[in-house]
C-alpha cells in the first residue's frame, strides 16, 4: 500500500474492539515514533506507551471535551516534549504522532489525535497539568498530544476528492480568487 493510500483511506476513529494491539505491532509503532524527523536531530520528544486499562481510562479524561473515547482505546501513546532540548519541540511531536497514526492505519489499526496543549481539564487546571501529573512526568515537560490507537470498532469512508480543499494551493506566488480583495472603489 502506498503512503497516498493510506491517506485516503485514514480517519479518526473513537471506538475501538476490546481487543489488545498486540507487542510487535506497539515495537512497530514506537519504532515509527523514534526514526520520526526532528529538527536538527535534537530529537526533544518522549513518548509514553500506556496499555494499562486504568492509566487509560484515567486519560480519557484529560480534558473536558474531545478525550473521553479513549477509554475504548487499548493503546494510548501520550506525545510530549522537553522544550529545553529545542525551540520547535511542536512541531517535532506533531511530525512524530502524524507517522505513529500513518503505521497505525498500516498496521490494520486506526487511530485519533488528542490535543493535550493549550487545552484545559478543569477551571483549575491545564490538560497539561493533569497528564503530567497522572504520568509522573517531570514538570517542564510539555505534552503536545495523546493517541489513541486500536482495532477499529466503527466504520468511516474516505473523504472523497470533491471534499479536498484545493483552493487552498497556489504555485509560485498566493493568488487570491477575488474573494479576498478589498474594494477599491472606496
Amino acid at each position: 500500500m502506498t503512503l497516498l493510500s493510506l491517506l485516503r483511506k485514514r480517519r479518526s476513529i473513537r471506538q475501538f474492539e476490546p481487543k489488545p494491539v498486540e507487542q510487535e505491532k506497539i515495537e512497530s509503532l514506537v519504532e515509527a515514533l523514534l526514526r520520526s524527523p526532528s529538527s536538527r536531530g535534537y530529537n526533544p520528544w518522549e513518548f509514553i506507551v500506556v496499555t494499562d486499562r486504568d492509566v487509560i481510562a484515567r486519560l480519557a479524561r484529560a480534558k473536558l471535551h474531545g478525550s473521553a473515547f479513549l477509554e475504548s482505546a487499548p493503546l494510548a501513546i501520550v506525545v510530549c516534549a522537553n522544550p529545553s532540548v529545542s525551540d520547535v519541540w511542536v512541531e517535532d511531536c506533531s511530525i512524530s504522532a502524524i507517522l505513529a497514526q500513518l503505521t497505525a492505519e498500516s498496521l490494520g489499526l486506526s487511530s485519533c489525535w488528542v490535543q493535550i496543549r493549550k487545552r484545559p481539564h478543569d477551571a483549575e487546571q491545564t490538560a497539561r497539568e493533569y497528564v503530567v501529573q497522572l504520568l509522573g512526568l517531570p514538570d517542564f515537560f510539555r505534552v503536545e498530544a495523546i493517541l489513541g490507537i486500536g482495532y477499529p470498532d466503527e466504520e468511516k469512508p474516505p473523504h472523497p476528492s470533491s471534499s479536498l480543499l484545493y483552493e487552498k494551493v497556489h504555485y509560485n506566488a498566493y493568488k487570491s480568487d477575488g474573494s479576498d480583495e478589498e474594494d477599491s472603489s472606496t
